[in-house]
């Protein structure tokens, strides 16, 4: 009989277990794992206003059009230079290289950069930074445009996989205490780049 009421009692927990979790927010892995990030307290950039009714961030529908493959043209002898932030900090960036696409029938290129005060982190030593504005910025996305984080060992054969569904907005656009890199005018693209995060509409209560 004991046994019989200790495995009722586990099912009990383990069907209110199963009802409390709730399903993951986005349409896709990648917004899912976005979500997640910016829901948990720890690690969100939002601000405790913003986070008590944070119900998920808003997304362009996902489009496979705004999936491309570039062709990647590595930079030879690109210089150093200090990145302007939307703070005093400068940190020390240099064009990787030179991604060269198709998108609805044009021609774009953009800048992909990276972080050298990174270099000698393990962790982030293949990190590389691809900061873009578009027509959308400062209207339906955030005007400080997106950004797009890529690997070194993305680029295959001259060529690497951009995809516009998986951007993100720099923690800025959610909270002014964060200090983050303004995108290069050579990144901005006459073109209007309907797919991954849009601009964040912030709790004014």
């Amino acid at each position: 009989m004991k046994n019989y009421l200790l495995l009722f009692c586990i099912a009990v927990l383990v069907s209110c277990n199963s009802k409390d979790k709730r399903p993951l927010i986005g349409d896709t892995p990648y917004q899912q794992e976005l979500n997640s990030t910016y829901k948990d307290a720890s690690k969100s950039p939002l601000k405790k206003s913003d986070l008590k009714n944070f119900k998920g961030l808003d997304f362009f529908p996902v489009d496979s059009s705004y999936i491309v493959t570039a062709k990647f043209v590595k930079a030879t002898n690109a210089s150093i230079f200090k990145m302007a932030t939307t703070t005093d900090r400068a940190p020390l960036y240099k064009a990787y290289g030179i991604a060269t696409f198709n998108l609805k029938g044009k021609q774009y290129q953009l800048t992909i950069y990276q972080s050298q005060d990174d270099l000698s982190n393990a962790t982030y030593k293949d990190f590389l930074f691809l900061p873009f504005t578009d027509i959308t910025s400062g209207n339906e996305s955030y005007g400080g445009g997106r950004y797009m984080d890529l690997l070194t060992t993305d680029i295959k054969e001259d060529t690497v996989v951009l995809n516009f569904n998986n951007t993100y907005n720099p923690y800025c656009a959610y909270n002014e205490k964060y200090s983050c890199p303004l995108t290069p005018r050579e990144n901005h693209l006459n073109i209007e780049i309907k797919a991954g995060i849009k601009a964040f509409k912030k709790n004014e209560h």
